[in-house]
C-alpha cells in the first residue's frame, strides 16, 4: 500500500491547518515535500482553487497556491516523488489551456505527474471565471473526455463534443508518460460513478472508514458492468495521526501510539481494497512535521 501526503502551507483551510502555517512559506512547503520523498512518500499533493469569496473565507481562507506553479517548483526540488493535483477544479478552465500546463509539468518534471480532478464547490469562482456552475458535474464528464486526447501522445489532439471542439491545433512538448494517471475526487454519488468509469483511480473525500468499502464495492461494481478491466487505484484519506506517544493534545481523532499500533490499524484500509493511502499529521511546526514524516517512512510505513 503506497503513502502520499496533501502538504501543509499551499492551502489553509480551518479544517485542518496548524496554527504555524500561518506564517509559514515557500521554504517550509519545500522541506516538508523533500522529506516526504527522503521518506519514501508516493507523491506530495496541492489543492486548486482560484478566487475565495468574502462569505467562505472566514473557514476556507484565502490561502491556496495555484497547483501547477507549486508542483513545478517541487518538481525541481525533488527527484522521485509523484506530483499530485488534489484536486484541479478543471472544469474552470478549458481542457486545451488545463492540457498545456500539466503536459509541460509533466514534461519537466520527468513523467511524475498524476492530475486529480474534481467539480468544484464554489458558485462565485464559476461565476467570476465564466464557468458552469449549475452543470458543472457534466461539463467535468466532458473535460475528461477532453484531456485525454489533449494529454495523449499525439501532437494535435482531437475531441468532438458538446462543449468543446478541437483537431488540428498543436501542442508540444507532450506529457513524458505515455498515459497520464487521471484520478477522479469526490464521495457523491455522481463522482464515485464517475471515477469508475472514467478516471484511473478514486479520490474520496474524506469519508469515514465505515463508507469506505461500500464505494470501493460500487467502484468495482460499475466497473465490471462497463467491461472496464484495466489498473486502477482506491484511495483514501486516513484520521490525523502522531507517531508515538504525544506530549501535547492532538485532538480526540488523531491516531498515535507505537509505530506497530499505527500500522495494525492503518492496515485496515489495504483490507477494504485501498491501495494509496494519504496521510496526514498533527504538529506544532515544521520540524515537528518532518520529524513525524521521517518516523512515519522508517517506522510504521514497513508494517503497511
Amino acid at each position: 500500500m503506497r503513502y502520499g501526503i496533501q502538504l501543509p502551507v499551499q492551502s489553509q483551510s480551518t479544517l485542518y491547518t496548524e496554527p504555524w502555517e500561518t506564517t509559514a512559506g515557500p521554504e517550509d512547503l519545500l522541506a516538508v515535500a523533500r522529506a516526504a520523498e527522503a521518506a519514501g512518500f508516493a507523491y506530495v499533493a496541492v489543492c486548486d482553487h482560484v478566487a475565495i469569496p468574502r462569505r467562505l473565507a472566514a473557514a476556507m481562507s484565502t490561502v491556496w497556491y495555484d497547483p501547477v506553479a507549486t508542483l513545478a517548483y517541487l518538481a525541481a526540488a525533488t527527484d522521485r516523488v509523484r506530483l499530485l493535483s488534489h484536486v484541479a477544479v478543471v472544469g474552470l478552465r478549458h481542457p486545451l489551456l488545463t492540457a498545456k500546463q500539466y503536459a509541460t509539468l509533466d514534461h519537466l518534471s520527468g513523467g511524475r505527474l498524476v492530475l486529480g480532478v474534481g467539480a468544484g464547490h464554489v458558485a462565485e469562482e464559476f461565476e467570476a471565471l465564466g464557468a458552469d456552475f449549475a452543470r458543472r458535474g457534466a461539463v467535468l464528464d466532458e473535460t475528461i473526455d477532453a484531456l485525454r486526447a489533449a494529454l495523449g501522445p499525439e501532437e494535435y489532439p482531437e475531441h468532438h463534443g458538446k462543449l468543446y471542439d478541437f483537431e488540428g491545433l498543436g501542442q508540444r512538448p507532450r506529457p513524458a508518460q505515455p498515459r497520464v494517471p487521471l484520478w477522479v475526487g469526490g464521495s457523491s454519488a455522481p463522482a464515485v460513478r464517475r471515477a469508475a468509469l472514467k478516471g484511473d483511480g478514486w479520490l474520496p473525500q474524506g469519508d469515514p472508514r465505515e463508507r469506505l468499502a461500500g464505494r470501493i464495492a460500487r467502484i468495482r461494481e460499475l466497473r465490471e458492468r462497463a467491461g472496464l478491466s484495466g489498473p486502477f487505484s482506491f484511495g483514501a484519506i486516513a484520521e490525523p495521526l502522531h507517531v508515538g506517544r504525544p506530549a501535547w493534545d492532538v485532538g480526540r481523532r488523531c491516531l498515535s501510539g507505537s509505530p506497530d499500533a499505527l500500522a495494525e490499524s492503518l492496515r485496515a484500509y489495504r483490507a477494504m481494497g485501498v491501495d494509496q493511502l494519504q496521510v496526514r499529521f498533527r504538529s506544532r511546526g515544521r520540524t515537528e512535521l518532518t520529524d513525524q514524516i521521517a518516523a512515519f517512512g522508517a517506522e510504521v510505513a514497513p508494517g503497511l
